[in-house]
């Protein structure tokens, strides 16, 4: 082999493991290229495990303890504060409200609350409907919630919470979704108006059972049962 013939070997050679090291360069900005994908699932990752503490944070209104205070105003204009009721000594009935719910249409239309609100009313019972809707969302707004309350000759409040902030903190999930206060601000009852469902007023009234313990002094049997009906529009 001649000296010539070497020298061409080598700088071949040469050339080779440049274009090699030229490819490995070119592959590195597709690894690149993976990790926004990695971090996006990292975040996907964190909003889960925020969700999760959200949802503990918003189940806080508890069995025996005491109602989460809250000051609403109504489709009048008018503010109406939980603590002020029970300092008078009202238990109060918190109804979770959506007019265009087909639930809560079902109800109404069969006159539940109503009828709920007529048979306690001088029995130092209050009964609130809450909408807590996000603004543009289905069945919100001031206009809307005050024709609902025309349209079923309601004597009691539609309260707005847009913020959903009283809705969270009493875990509110569904529309019409309960909540039986007592004289001293605790917490006697939530969940279901009755023993029905979606599609049939039940034949058991929980809320009345409850009033009914309450009002003569006796502990409440059934304090809790799963709501049920559309989910709240936060």
């Amino acid at each position: 082999m001649t000296t010539r013939t070497l020298l061409s070997m080598i700088a071949v050679g040469a050339m080779a493991m440049a274009f090699a090291g030229a490819g490995v360069a070119q592959a590195q900005p597709a690894e690149k290229q993976d990790q926004p994908k990695q971090k996006d699932e990292h975040k996907d990752h964190k909003d889960d495990k925020k969700d999760k503490k959200d949802s503990k944070k918003v189940a806080s209104a508890a069995i025996n303890s005491m109602a989460p205070d809250f000051e609403l105003k109504d489709t009048d204009g008018k503010a109406h504060k939980l603590s002020d009721l029970t300092k008078q000594g009202k238990i109060v009935v918190l109804q979770w409200f959506n007019p265009d719910c087909p639930v809560v249409k079902m109800h109404y239309d069969a006159k539940t609350f109503q009828d709920l609100a007529k048979n306690y009313k001088d029995k130092n019972v209050v009964m609130l409907a809450i909408n807590s809707g996000a603004p543009g969302k289905q069945g919100t707004g001031v206009e809307r919630n005050a024709k609902a309350k025309k349209d079923w000759s309601l004597d009691f409040p539609v309260l707005l919470d847009e913020s959903g902030e009283v809705g969270k903190n009493y875990g509110a999930r569904n529309t019409p979704a309960l909540y039986v206060i007592n004289k001293d601000g605790i917490l006697a009852y939530k969940g279901a108006i009755d023993d029905g469902g979606p599609e049939a007023v039940g034949k058991t009234n929980y809320v009345s059972k409850a009033l009914d313990e309450i009002i003569a002094g006796k502990k409440v049997t059934t304090t809790e049962t799963k709501a049920y009906g559309c989910g709240v529009k936060y």
